[in-house]
């Protein structure tokens, strides 16, 4: 049971590649760390394997086959930058059941107040927000979650509870985690192996 990114290339015109000849995989109850200087490409590939921009060249499997167009998503992508990844005409409670729904254990985890569903998206900090997004992204149908700088923007206690929060989901349901950062110590503690995207 694997994610895979077999022979993938992009670019945004032709013969101005950002990556080419990209080939890595994620197991299900994997931990990899993805590193790479800035602009090579890190967060471009992460979209890429979640399904978010199609590969230039190349392409991306999942336990075999290709990535499934319709549905709840099994390869879930959570964003440096949540405030892009979500829908600011709709409230929360909307944004966070778009999904799936999650149980109060998991709110209370994750440090969601109940008051904060029926907010819109910019009346909340990026903190704030960012939880939801976690929350939204762990339904029980994500086979591999992909951490783009997923906690970067948040203090270091409240990224220990949201790493704690997703490491212990992870280990539940055998999912496989790639996670995008510049944090080597973050990495370093949390990862099995690091990739290089410059290496692979």
């Amino acid at each position: 049971m694997q994610l895979e990114a077999i022979d993938i290339g992009f670019g945004y015109k032709k013969n101005s590649w950002i990556f080419r000849h990209v080939h890595m995989s994620v197991s299900r109850g994997e931990i990899v760390g993805l590193v790479g200087p800035s602009g090579a490409g890190k967060t471009t590939l992460g979209k890429i394997l979640s399904g978010y921009e199609k590969p230039s060249e190349g392409l991306v499997r999942l336990n075999g086959s290709p990535l499934p167009s319709k549905g709840y998503h099994p390869v879930q992508l959570v964003f440096q930058h949540p405030e892009k990844a979500v829908n600011p005409k709709w409230r929360m409670k909307e944004i966070l059941h778009e999904g799936w729904n999650p149980d109060d254990e998991l709110l209370e985890r994750l440090g969601i107040e109940k008051d904060w569903l029926r907010r819109w998206p910019n009346e909340l900090s990026g903190g704030e927000l960012q939880r939801f997004c976690v929350a939204r992204a762990l339904g029980p149908s994500t086979q591999f979650l992909i951490a783009d700088e997923m906690t970067t923007m948040l203090d270091s206690i409240t990224q220990a509870q949201i790493w704690q929060v997703v490491l212990d989901m992870a280990q539940k349901r055998n999912m496989g985690i790639l996670v995008i950062s510049h944090e080597a110590h973050l990495l370093n503690r949390i990862c099995s192996r690091i990739i290089d995207i410059s290496q692979v």
